[in-house]
């Protein structure tokens, strides 16, 4: 069974260990460069039906044929741990051979493994919001594991394009954690991204020879979020409001739509982030939360008003925040109680202000595009074009412009046809 000079696998019985029955424990011994390691194959035999030489059971021995295809598969899968190590560059002894073969040598194992080192490495360069949605991930792939597997660890060689495909189909058709919150098709490409991520940890450790995502294609639907018009605004802003709280969120959102920052970027806000512009005025000048991209935002009057409404808020203890801020999901729940006081028939989130800053308060007010996106800080343009559309109304004001240049040329213009029609002059 020698495969070279230095590297070779036999099969001896370790006579040492032997039972009171008479049967002999078989292992499996590993020679490179004169150097041994040996591995129990969890079979027996009686000395008398081994043959030393072939290193196997003698073929007349009842239950041979089944232990010696037995030890067949196991020469093979030691062969095959030699070439990975071999293929991979790895440095090549008895030991990491050994290793490789029981799987030792790898840091996961199991996909519980990637999700433990996930939670240890990983999770503090998150926001918590994101770790949460990590949990929910790996609670729906435990569900699918147990109903699939009937246990919920699956080991990582288990999981191929199939596992993949079959999670996602899981999916679409099991019930939400949350029943609130229905699992639509972004929100599962969500979980699929996430499941990429991890196998994608594995992979770079050397768990797994491939990420079985390469041969998947996240199908993420086109969504247009939904913005307030300018009636709309005024009207949240009068509506009266009795418990302080809501009125509170119903502030700090509005101070999110003139200013275009994120849930999270209003949170951070401190005084230190107001800073005089080239212009003299005050400007707002942070860096964005999720891409670290710097942002420079005018700040408008209706944003400063309500900057001065809580001025009394900044201190040491809240580390000088501009404003109070409850929880993204607190004050979403209070924003559908405000939608309802204000006659707002939209679904209205904290992310809805980002949009409306985007086409109400610049857009429709005539701001070219490449300027809302550098107020939103995104580094690419067609981020800010799925933000900024160009709603009937702006094609109505743009096309009411449009009317009145051409009938001012046709007014100007003393040619016309015998339909009584003046053409356009073309200037060359």
């Amino acid at each position: 069974m020698k495969t070279s000079n230095s590297f070779s696998i036999s099969f001896w019985l370790k006579k040492t260990a032997k039972k009171k029955n008479g049967q002999i424990p078989i292992y499996a011994r590993i020679r490179f460069e004169g150097i041994l390691a040996d591995i129990s194959v969890h079979r027996s035999t009686i000395e008398e039906c081994w043959c030393p030489i072939s290193g196997k059971i003698d073929h007349r021995a009842k239950g041979a044929q089944e232990i010696n295809k037995y030890l067949d598969d196991i020469h093979a899968k030691l062969l095959e741990c030699h070439r990975q190590l071999h293929s991979e560059g790895v440095p090549i002894t008895s030991q990491a051979i050994k290793q490789r073969y029981l799987g030792k040598d790898k840091q996961f194992i199991t996909l519980d493994d990637i999700f433990r080192y996930h939670r240890t490495h990983e999770t503090s360069r998150l926001e918590k919001s994101t770790v949460k949605n990590y949990s929910a991930t790996e609670k729906y792939l435990k569900r699918f594991t147990k109903k699939k597997f009937r246990t919920i660890d699956v080991n990582l060689p288990i999981i191929d394009y199939t596992f993949i495909l079959e999670f996602e189909d899981y999916l679409r058709k099991c019930p939400p954690i949350c029943k609130s919150q229905p699992l639509n098709n972004n929100g599962i490409m969500k979980h699929m991204e996430r499941f990429k991520k991890l196998l994608g940890i594995a992979h770079k450790f050397g768990c797994i020879p491939q990420n079985p995502f390469n041969f998947y294609k996240m199908k993420f639907e086109e969504y247009d979020s939904d913005f307030l018009e300018e009636d709309e605004l005024i009207r949240l802003a009068s509506v009266k409001i009795s418990e302080n709280g809501i009125k509170l969120v119903r502030d700090v959102f509005l101070f999110a739509c003139y200013t275009g920052l994120s849930y999270i970027e209003v949170k951070l806000l401190k005084q230190k982030d107001i800073v005089k512009g080239i212009d003299g005025e005050q400007w707002i000048n942070v860096r964005r939360k999720k891409t670290k991209t710097p942002v420079r935002v005018p700040l408008l009057f209706q944003a400063k008003q309500i900057l001065d409404k809580y001025s009394d808020y900044p201190n040491i203890i809240n580390e000088h925040s501009l404003l109070p801020v409850y929880s993204n999901q607190k004050s979403n729940k209070h924003l559908k109680s405000i939608a309802k006081l204000g006659r707002i028939n939209k679904h209205l989130t904290f992310h809805v202000a980002r949009h409306t800053f985007a086409t109400t308060i610049t857009l429709m007010n005539n701001v070219p595009l490449e300027t809302v996106s550098k107020l939103l800080g995104h580094t690419k343009l067609s981020t800010t074009q799925r933000y900024a559309r160009v709603v009937e109304k702006k094609i109505s004001k743009d096309m009411g412009r449009l009317k009145d240049l051409l009938n001012q040329k046709g007014q100007n213009s003393s040619v016309q046809n015998s339909d009584g029609f003046t053409p356009l002059r073309v200037v060359k």
